[in-house]
């Protein structure tokens, strides 16, 4: 009996630990993003846009951006791969027409000095953060200034419309909410890919739950299976086609990243597309 009681204490202890804002963070992670909606205007403050000398050496760039929610009119998934098939960070990129593309990653949020534990993550080790960047950040720091480099994949999806807008704005009401009140990442409920599930749920044809989502990196072969990207042709083409790591080096800081990244690209289908 003793035992529970003590058991019950410690689990009563271990809950109530808060997730906090405020604390030494690692300079990538430093800000929370923020968002005001002025009719079809959003403006999001804290979007990060580093320029990079190497990994570790870089110019903080945090900026403030107000994007035209009657420009959005895409959506890609970006899968980045560094310890195999099985695992991938999973980031999603929106596309405002000539107003560019806007990245919002969903990490760990690390305190100077510390480093990633798989297992460190199911027990309130680290908070969770939406960062949200410039692809010239978010994506070419994995394809460039890495060591060892990432394999970093785009995949265009099929959202457009009502749909894709209801998507992002329920990105921007989390965002709002982790920064009045912080969140704890989890390894395996509240990481990059189940989170971004949670937000599919406000479509009308959200994923089902899939095995394929805890080892995230076979979510781009998930989705091509329900039809969400192309599927004129087979996965392991459409697979090599959206490698963009060659692209994205050789666009470098050009102010046309985004662009020269997707030349080559396939189209995304209409969703329900055919094989």
């Amino acid at each position: 009996m003793r035992l529970v009681v003590v058991f019950a204490v410690l689990v009563t202890w271990w809950l109530g630990i808060p997730a906090s804002n405020e604390r030494d963070w690692q300079p990538e992670v430093a800000v929370t993003p923020w968002v005001t909606q002025n009719g079809d205007l959003v403006t999001i403050r804290g979007v990060r846009n580093f320029d990079y000398r190497t990994e570790t050496d870089f110019v903080t760039r945090w900026e403030t951006r107000t994007y035209d929610l009657r420009m959005l009119d895409s959506a890609d998934l970006v899968a980045v791969y560094w310890a195999g098939k099985a695992v991938a960070h999973i980031m999603l990129s929106f596309g405002f027409g000539g107003e560019g593309y806007l990245t919002v990653s969903i990490e760990t949020r690390k305190e100077r000095g510390e480093s990633y534990s798989t297992l460190a993550g199911f027990f309130k080790q680290y908070e969770l953060i939406y960062i949200v960047g410039d692809e010239r950040d978010l994506i070419r720091v994995r394809t460039t200034y890495r060591q060892p480099q990432e394999d970093v994949y785009v995949y265009r999806l099929p959202m457009r419309g009502e749909t894709l807008r209801r998507f992002f704005l329920d990105y921007v009401k989390t965002i709002n909410e982790m920064h009045a009140q912080p969140r704890f990442y989890n390894t395996l409920t509240t990481n990059c890919t189940t989170s971004i599930l949670l937000h599919t749920r406000v479509m009308p044809q959200s994923p089902p739950w899939s095995w394929k989502i805890l080892l995230s990196g076979y979510v781009p072969e998930y989705l091509y299976e329900l039809d969400r990207l192309n599927t004129t042709l087979p996965f392991a083409e459409l697979e090599r086609r959206s490698w963009v790591n060659a692209r994205a080096r050789a666009a470098d800081k050009d102010a046309a990243f985004s662009q020269r990244i997707r030349e080559g690209l396939p189209t995304p289908a209409p969703l329900g597309g055919s094989r």
